[in-house]
Protein backbone atom coordinates (compact mmCIF):
# COMPACT_ATOMS: atom_id res chain seq x y z
CA UNK A 1 0.00 0.00 0.00
CA UNK A 2 1.33 3.44 -1.06
CA UNK A 3 1.50 6.19 2.23
CA UNK A 4 1.99 9.69 0.39
CA UNK A 5 3.89 12.58 1.80
CA UNK A 6 3.41 16.07 1.17
CA UNK A 7 0.88 19.37 0.90
CA UNK A 8 1.09 21.16 -2.56
CA UNK A 9 -0.86 24.59 -3.69
CA UNK A 10 -1.25 24.24 -7.36
CA UNK A 11 -3.26 25.56 -10.05
CA UNK A 12 -5.49 24.28 -12.51
CA UNK A 13 -5.03 25.74 -16.37
CA UNK A 14 -8.22 27.04 -17.99
CA UNK A 15 -9.06 23.49 -18.99
CA UNK A 16 -9.66 22.50 -15.65
CA UNK A 17 -6.33 20.36 -15.93
CA UNK A 18 -3.90 19.58 -12.96
CA UNK A 19 -0.34 19.47 -12.96
CA UNK A 20 0.92 16.59 -10.92
CA UNK A 21 4.00 17.98 -8.77
CA UNK A 22 6.90 16.40 -9.07
CA UNK A 23 6.63 15.68 -5.81
CA UNK A 24 3.67 13.97 -5.97
CA UNK A 25 4.64 11.84 -9.34
CA UNK A 26 8.11 10.42 -7.53
CA UNK A 27 5.73 8.67 -5.10
CA UNK A 28 4.02 7.09 -8.01
CA UNK A 29 6.47 5.62 -10.05
CA UNK A 30 3.67 3.79 -12.14
CA UNK A 31 1.27 6.33 -12.21
CA UNK A 32 0.85 6.66 -16.05
CA UNK A 33 0.82 2.88 -16.71
CA UNK A 34 -1.73 1.96 -13.83
CA UNK A 35 -3.78 5.41 -13.97
CA UNK A 36 -5.40 6.96 -11.17
CA UNK A 37 -9.24 7.11 -9.59
CA UNK A 38 -10.85 10.72 -8.51
CA UNK A 39 -14.00 10.61 -6.29
CA UNK A 40 -15.91 12.55 -3.92
CA UNK A 41 -14.77 12.94 0.07
CA UNK A 42 -16.70 12.80 2.69
CA UNK A 43 -16.48 16.45 3.03
CA UNK A 44 -16.71 18.95 0.31
CA UNK A 45 -13.36 17.68 -1.43
CA UNK A 46 -12.15 15.39 -3.95
CA UNK A 47 -9.77 12.17 -3.44
CA UNK A 48 -7.07 10.95 -5.48
CA UNK A 49 -6.43 6.92 -5.13
CA UNK A 50 -4.01 5.28 -7.14
CA UNK A 51 -5.68 2.56 -9.20
CA UNK A 52 -4.31 -0.15 -7.50
CA UNK A 53 -5.85 1.23 -4.08
CA UNK A 54 -9.12 1.84 -5.71
CA UNK A 55 -9.49 -1.95 -6.69
CA UNK A 56 -8.84 -2.88 -2.89
CA UNK A 57 -11.51 -0.04 -1.96
CA UNK A 58 -14.55 -2.01 -4.34
CA UNK A 59 -13.09 -5.31 -3.02
CA UNK A 60 -13.97 -4.23 0.11
CA UNK A 61 -17.45 -2.71 -0.83
CA UNK A 62 -18.21 -5.58 -2.65
CA UNK A 63 -17.70 -8.04 0.45
CA UNK A 64 -20.70 -5.45 2.15
CA UNK A 65 -24.32 -7.13 2.50
CA UNK A 66 -26.02 -5.20 -0.42
CA UNK A 67 -29.51 -6.31 1.01
CA UNK A 68 -28.98 -3.90 3.84
CA UNK A 69 -30.69 -0.21 2.90
CA UNK A 70 -28.20 1.99 4.46
CA UNK A 71 -24.95 -0.53 2.40
CA UNK A 72 -26.43 0.31 -0.59
CA UNK A 73 -26.68 3.71 -0.13
CA UNK A 74 -22.91 4.15 1.43
CA UNK A 75 -21.66 2.19 -1.79
CA UNK A 76 -24.22 4.57 -4.10
CA UNK A 77 -23.00 7.70 -2.74
CA UNK A 78 -19.33 6.65 -2.05
CA UNK A 79 -18.75 5.81 -5.35
CA UNK A 80 -20.81 8.60 -7.04
CA UNK A 81 -18.65 10.27 -9.96
CA UNK A 82 -15.89 8.31 -9.03
CA UNK A 83 -13.36 8.44 -12.23
CA UNK A 84 -10.68 6.93 -14.12
CA UNK A 85 -8.02 10.00 -14.54
CA UNK A 86 -5.25 9.33 -17.09
CA UNK A 87 -1.97 11.26 -16.84
CA UNK A 88 -0.51 12.69 -19.91
CA UNK A 89 3.03 13.18 -20.98
CA UNK A 90 3.19 16.49 -19.32
CA UNK A 91 2.40 15.04 -15.69
CA UNK A 92 -1.49 17.00 -16.03
CA UNK A 93 -5.08 15.36 -15.23
CA UNK A 94 -8.19 16.87 -16.48
CA UNK A 95 -10.80 17.28 -13.15
CA UNK A 96 -14.26 16.08 -14.17
CA UNK A 97 -16.53 19.12 -14.17
CA UNK A 98 -18.91 17.20 -12.11
CA UNK A 99 -16.78 16.59 -9.08
CA UNK A 100 -15.37 20.06 -9.54
CA UNK A 101 -18.53 21.43 -8.82
CA UNK A 102 -19.05 19.36 -5.97
CA UNK A 103 -15.76 20.30 -4.31
CA UNK A 104 -16.19 24.13 -5.23
CA UNK A 105 -12.99 23.92 -7.12
CA UNK A 106 -11.78 26.63 -9.18
CA UNK A 107 -7.86 27.60 -9.67
CA UNK A 108 -6.58 27.24 -6.83
CA UNK A 109 -6.71 23.44 -5.11
CA UNK A 110 -4.27 21.98 -2.12
CA UNK A 111 -2.99 18.61 -2.78
CA UNK A 112 -2.86 16.77 0.65
CA UNK A 113 -1.24 13.63 1.11
CA UNK A 114 -3.27 11.44 3.59
CA UNK A 115 -1.91 7.79 3.96
CA UNK A 116 -3.00 5.41 0.87
CA UNK A 117 -5.10 8.77 -1.18
CA UNK A 118 -4.65 12.24 -1.67
CA UNK A 119 -6.89 15.43 -1.33
CA UNK A 120 -7.92 17.91 -3.76
CA UNK A 121 -9.18 21.27 -1.88
CA UNK A 122 -10.17 24.10 -3.13
CA UNK A 123 -7.40 26.21 -1.47
CA UNK A 124 -9.68 28.49 0.42
CA UNK A 125 -11.79 25.31 1.74
CA UNK A 126 -8.08 23.79 3.43
CA UNK A 127 -7.32 26.77 4.95
CA UNK A 128 -10.63 27.63 6.83
CA UNK A 129 -10.83 24.20 8.02
CA UNK A 130 -6.84 24.34 9.34
CA UNK A 131 -7.93 27.36 10.87
CA UNK A 132 -10.77 25.46 13.23
CA UNK A 133 -8.05 24.10 14.54
CA UNK A 134 -9.40 22.46 17.81
CA UNK A 135 -8.43 24.81 20.94
CA UNK A 136 -6.45 21.55 22.35
CA UNK A 137 -4.91 19.85 19.74
CA UNK A 138 -3.18 17.10 22.44
CA UNK A 139 -6.55 16.57 23.81
CA UNK A 140 -7.97 15.45 20.62
CA UNK A 141 -5.12 13.47 19.98
CA UNK A 142 -5.71 11.51 23.53
CA UNK A 143 -9.26 11.34 22.61
CA UNK A 144 -8.35 9.40 19.27
CA UNK A 145 -5.28 7.60 19.73
CA UNK A 146 -4.93 7.31 23.22
CA UNK A 147 -6.44 4.32 25.54
CA UNK A 148 -5.68 1.36 23.76
CA UNK A 149 -3.97 3.09 20.91
CA UNK A 150 -0.36 1.84 20.04
CA UNK A 151 2.50 3.48 22.95
CA UNK A 152 5.24 3.49 20.29
CA UNK A 153 4.31 6.76 19.28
Amino acid sequence: MSHFLGEFECKLDAKGRLMLPAGLRKQMPDVEREGLVINRGFEKHLVIYTRKEWDTIVADLSKLNQYEKKTREFIRYFTRGATELSVDAAGRVLLPKSLMEYGEISADVVLASQFNKIEVWAKDAYDSQLDNEPDNFANLAEEVMGAGRRADV
